[in-house]
């Protein structure tokens, strides 16, 4: 089992930033890769940026430039495996309940964390 748990989510006004973190524990030896997803209001829970375990990153054509997924460095004897969401130049689209996920739609989900971007 991977337990993940989130922060950094709140207010902010269009134009601004924004840094996400969420923190996996447990079997972290099986988690591949750490992900991003987020869910507005009526819409579909989509992927925003991802990392694997062997540095490949990725992202979402709308958070192309803006958002930017990093992980801390690991050993291995570390028990917890760190990764963040910079979220640059945030527009009122971009509001939505942020999950930290583990090894994409089959694995793991954190509680997730509201994003608000608005004047």
């Amino acid at each position: 089992q991977v337990q993940l748990v989130e922060s950094g989510g709140g207010l902010v006004q269009p134009g601004g930033s924004l840094r996400l973190s969420c923190t996996a524990s447990g079997s972290i030896f099986s988690i591949y890769a750490m992900a991003w997803y987020r869910q507005a209001p009526g819409k579909q829970r989509e992927l925003v940026a991802h990392i694997t375990s062997g540095g490949t990153i990725d992202y979402a054509d709308s958070v192309k430039g803006r958002f930017t997924i990093s992980r801390d460095s690991i050993s291995s004897d570390s028990v917890v495996r760190t990764v963040y969401l910079q979220m640059n130049s945030l527009k009122s689209e971009d509001t939505a309940v942020y999950y930290c996920n583990a090894n994409f739609a089959g694995g793991y989900w954190g509680q997730g964390t509201q994003v608000t971007v608005s004047s």
